[in-house]
Parts: structure tokens; sequence; C-alpha cells
């Protein structure tokens, strides 16, 4: 008959998860109290979420973040692909080079990369604006998309597009119709990871925001430099469940590919 003694592994294995997700549930609590103070209860209440949506400066910095990470994620996708393909299908001088150079941005510190955007923008006296946080979100986005893609392509057999080819197909019928298909879960995945990241964004996007324009992470700093109030706290809550729900779809997405694949 197995011990049921608890053991130091599964002991160091509870605290670890205490040490992450505890503060979470203390801010999921809190987000549910009809006190004016963030951290006191005052009985429950849905007061502080229906505050949220009645909000016009909190929606419309939503809308402004929604719009540049959809803008950013879906150039990325595009070129971010077509990054992964050449990478992994095509040879050509520095190509080695070239594939360390691509994924620099995953390591390099955002402080360094806003500060690099803001003082190109400068130098070429381009006014800070929505565009401009779109393109410095892209820097990151298509690295994160073209990182995913170059892991699923790898595990591709290639002899499908050969067999493509072989059978009358250009090299366009063949990525579109065999590749781009076997490829989708890839792209997929990697979006979420990019719409998520780049909706959590502070520093990058502070630092390229120009007077028209406010994303949610800006609005969110510069209301707790005051303090925390009990409606970030609501909003937190939101935003965790969001991020959570798309890195589970981004999961699940790789999982049915993987299956697919296996099935081929």
């Amino acid at each position: 008959m197995p011990s049921r003694s608890v053991t130091w592994p599964s002991l160091f294995t509870a605290l670890m998860y205490a040490f992450m997700y505890f503060p979470i549930i203390v801010l999921g609590a809190y987000s549910f109290s009809d006190s004016r103070y963030s951290a006191s209860w005052g009985g429950f209440s849905l007061r502080w979420y229906r505050a949220l949506f009645s909000d016009r400066r909190l929606l419309a910095a939503l809308q402004d973040s929604l719009i540049i990470a959809i803008v950013a994620v879906a150039i990325s996708a595009v070129l971010g692909t077509l990054m992964a393909i050449g990478l992994a299908r095509h040879w050509f001088p520095g190509k080695g080079l070239y594939r360390g150079m691509s994924y620099l941005p995953l390591i390099i510190p955002d402080i360094a990369i806003a500060v690099a955007t803001l003082v190109f923008l400068a130098s070429v006296a381009v006014p800070l604006s929505l565009g401009t946080i779109i393109a410095a979100h892209m820097v990151f986005c298509l690295a994160y998309i073209a990182v995913v893609v170059s892991s699923r392509i790898q595990r591709l057999d290639p002899n499908l597009e050969e067999a493509a080819l072989d059978l009358g197909a250009t090299h366009t019928q063949a990525m579109l119709k065999v590749l781009l298909p076997q490829l989708a879960p890839g792209i997929l995945a990697g979006c979420l990871l990019a719409f998520v990241l780049s909706m959590d964004d502070l520093l990058i996007s502070s630092f390229t925001a120009g007077g028209g324009a406010n994303p949610l992470p800006i609005e969110i700093f510069s209301r707790v430099r005051t303090g925390v109030k009990p409606d970030i706290n609501a909003l937190s809550v939101m935003l965790i469940l969001g991020s959570a729900l798309l890195a589970g779809i981004a999961e699940y997405v790789r999982y049915w590919g993987d299956r697919q694949r296996q099935k081929i």
C-alpha cells in the first residue's frame, strides 16, 4: 500500500504554487469587496465590475490596446511565417547570422528596444502616434511568431511538399495547399502568445505613444501611481482571466496540431 505521508517534493511544489498564485487569489477576493479601499473587506459586491463597464476612459484605452495588438499581430503573422519558411526551406549566404539576429528581440531588454525605437523615430522626424506603437510592438511580435512557427516547421515532413511538386504543383501551390495548412496551428498559437504580450506591454508603449494614444497598460499605470483602487482589482482579475483563456486556447491548438500531424 503506497504511503500517503507528505514528501519534500510535494511540499516544495505546494509552496511554489502558493508563492505564485496566492497574491492572485487575494486580489480576486478583494475585487468583490464593497469597500472603497483595495485591501479591506466590506462585504460581497459586484460594484467595481459594474463600474468598469461605465468607465469611458478605461474602455477607450482598451480599444486602443486591442487595435494595437490586432494590427501588430496580423502583420507580424505574415512576415514571421514567411521568415520561418525562408529559414527552414532555403539556403542563402549569411543564413546563420540572419537566423540569430531574427531572434535577438526575444533576449534584448524591453527598455533597450523602447529607447532605440524612440531615437530612430526622432531621427527620421516621425511624430508619435498609434502607428508608432504598432511598429514598435511588431519588433517583438514578429520574433515570437517566427520562433513558434520555426519549431513546428522543423517537425514537418518535407517529403509532402516534394510529392506535391512531383505531381505538378507550383512552389506557390505547394506552400499554400500543403505547407500552410500544416503550419496553421503553430501560426495561431504564436499569434495568441504575441497578442497577450502586446496587450500587456507597458514599457515600449510608454516610450512610443503620442498624445492621441493611451493604451490600457499606460492608463492602469497612471491610476496606480497614487494607490491601487478597488476598480483596478476588478480590472486585473478580468485581464488575468482573459490571458489565461488565450493561453489555454493556444495550448489546445498546439496539442490539436500535434495530433493531426501524427495521423498523417
